[in-house]
């Protein structure tokens, strides 16, 4: 009788602990790709996005490097390669409403060479 309470409490606990280390780890990739991504490290983007088997079009909606999504982190950074790294792994629904081109562009970064990457990407 005792033995069905017990259990329940043990798999609520190991339930609360899975949650908690999985948030930690996502924590951890989002600082770790705005670290690379305002360097310029293509090569490390690469390998923390491998490491963590995720993409940039899962990712990209819900990492915020300094309050940006990560496309106007690399402009903001002027990290032309890890920038091109983020547009050829987005959808081009992603681009096409070019609310990043305006951000850029209000911004004072409409001369970065992300734009015109971003406008091949889309068909803009």
């Amino acid at each position: 009788m005792k033995f069905v309470p017990v259990l329940l409490s043990v798999c609520i606990g190991l339930g609360a602990f899975s949650f908690s280390s999985e948030t930690k780890a996502n924590d951890q990739l989002a600082v770790t790709l705005c670290e690379y991504i305002a360097v310029d490290d293509k090569g490390r983007v690469r390998k923390a996005l491998k490491s963590s088997r995720v993409k940039v079009r899962n990712i990209f909606g819900s990492i915020q490097c300094n309050g940006n999504n990560i496309l106007r982190h690399a402009i903001a950074s002027n990290a032309v390669e890890t920038g091109k790294l983020i547009v050829k792994g987005l959808p081009k629904s992603a681009l096409s409403d070019g609310a990043d081109i305006a951000w850029a562009e209000s911004n004072g970064h409409g001369s970065s060479p992300l734009i015109a990457e971003i406008k091949k990407r889309a068909g803009l």
